[in-house]
């Protein structure tokens, strides 16, 4: 895990790359359908807004995330959707500026969270380095979802290190949200990075092998990329399943895109 302060940089480098391609879009754009169903660009950037609001609460006060803890419990099939809906009714501008104001103030919130401290999430209790890299693997994903609806071609960047730490950390939460066993044995995934250098995770001695590029192996886990749409390399028949239901984020299994035209 990296250190807070360098984490925090790259959380703020990603909002900051994704608030540049939707600062400049008209009213239009922001109805803008992305590969989500039934989510425009606006629920893109509201479903950030929603969770990083989410995330400051739980940070700076138990008691009131657990008020919205017990909202989810009570509408678990609509609590993220409605928290998206009501973000993107609201104007453009003004969704906007609450998502630029809720990006500092959950960034200054984990800063301040003392080595070791931690705080109460959906799942199990979370760390300020732990939640820094999951609200940037979310930033991103979603970041991908926008690109893809308005055509931009995003470059990978050295932040998808924590893309993939993540994918690979949450391999058994893929089969556990399934009702699946998750197996015994650790995996070992060797990526290249954007820049040819390679990251590496798992015992390299493992039988279980996941190989290839990380941008592709980042789409895959973050369910924005077909298994059948990577050139990523799988040695072995559990990690081959793993590929077809690997999932980076919390919730319910995702269904994930479908194959592109022409590959399946």
């Amino acid at each position: 895990m990296s250190d807070p302060a360098d984490l925090l940089a790259d959380l703020r480098a990603e909002g900051d790359e994704l608030d540049a391609i939707v600062k400049e879009l008209s009213e239009e754009q922001w109805r803008r359908a992305t590969p989500a169903p039934r989510w425009t660009i606006a629920h893109q950037i509201a479903h950030l807004a929603w969770t990083d609001r989410a995330a400051l609460l739980a940070v700076t006060d138990a008691g009131g995330f657990a008020v919205e803890v017990e909202k989810a419990l009570a509408s678990p099939e609509r609590f993220v959707d409605d928290g998206a809906e009501e973000g993107a009714a609201l104007p453009p501008g003004e969704l906007l500026a609450g998502w630029r104001e809720g990006r500092r103030l959950l960034r200054e919130a984990l800063l301040a969270v003392p080595p070791g401290g931690r705080f109460p999430w959906y799942g199990p209790p979370m760390s300020a380095p732990a939640m820094a890299t999951a609200r940037l693997m979310e930033t991103w994903a979603h970041g991908q979802d926008v690109a893809d609806a308005l055509g931009v071609v995003r470059e990978p960047t050295a932040r998808l290190r924590h893309v993939a730490w993540i994918g690979h950390r949450a391999r058994d939460y893929a089969y556990l949200v399934r009702g699946e066993q998750p197996p015994a044995e650790p995996f070992r995934v060797e990526l290249v990075a954007p820049d040819g250098e390679s990251w590496t995770y798992g015992p390299e001695d493992a039988a279980q092998r996941v190989s290839g590029d990380a941008l592709e192996f980042c789409l895959l886990v973050t369910q924005r990329a077909h298994r059948d749409d990577t050139g990523l390399r799988a040695e072995g028949a559990d990690a081959e399943h793993w590929l077809g239901i690997a999932q980076a984020f919390a919730g319910p299994a995702g269904a994930g895109r479908a194959p592109r035209e022409g590959t399946r």
